[in-house]
């Protein structure tokens, strides 16, 4: 574990920990194993951590984002993208798997991929309900140090850890709660990704 976290100075983002890329349409490798390695390191931070009635100013901040595409996005493959049909908004593809379901607040649940003719991998332009983006949600926090994992760590997760990074942000990605589409991509994004200074943990 990196010695400069704690809890109470950091927030854990999970991107994309969705039905469809655990057992759907774009299943990626690892997915169960990361979603348990998510869930305990969550229980593990939060068990102690915070005050309940201070609600997310007093916790261990744990941030959601989630594709969330409408039908015919441009991404899938029969509008001309690369990837099948995934994560179309009310379907259960698009839902957080149930295990992490306990620790989703509404306002630390960001949305990305919804406008129908844009791809958008990362999620530092996502928005939750009220319309903040996480960069936005985090400078409220006062928060400079995040933890990264999710799905796929080729993709969304390596574009939003960049994003994060280019922001200011220290970046950790917690190794063993990632999923990914191959071997060798997810090998070469986690060499990427600590050859520009984020910590692996």
């Amino acid at each position: 574990m990196n010695s400069t976290f704690r809890p109470d100075n950091s927030a854990l983002i999970v991107v994309d920990m969705l039905n469809d890329f655990i057992d759907g349409s774009m299943a990626c490798l690892n997915a169960k194993e990361a979603v348990r390695e998510t869930a305990a390191f969550i229980d593990r931070n939060t068990s102690s951590s915070g005050n309940d009635e201070e609600g997310i100013f007093g916790q261990f901040p744990v941030m959601f984002i989630c594709d969330h595409h409408p039908s015919g996005h441009c991404s899938f493959t029969e509008q001309g993208g690369p990837w099948p049909v995934h994560c179309v908004m009310n379907t259960r593809g698009s839902a957080i798997h149930d295990l992490l379901m306990p620790y989703v607040t509404e306002e630390l649940t960001f949305y990305k991929g919804c406008d129908k003719a844009r791809e958008q991998y990362s999620g530092w332009e996502g928005t939750n309900h009220a319309g903040q983006t996480v960069g936005e949600v985090l400078e409220l926090l006062d928060i400079d140090d995040v933890i990264v994992c999710g799905i796929a760590t080729e993709f969304c997760v390596k574009a939003t850890a960049e994003d994060l990074l280019g922001a200011g942000k220290k970046v950790s990605v917690l190794e063993k709660a990632l999923a990914y589409v191959s071997e060798e991509g997810h090998a070469a994004a986690m060499a990427e990704m600590k050859g520009r200074g984020m910590a692996i943990i």
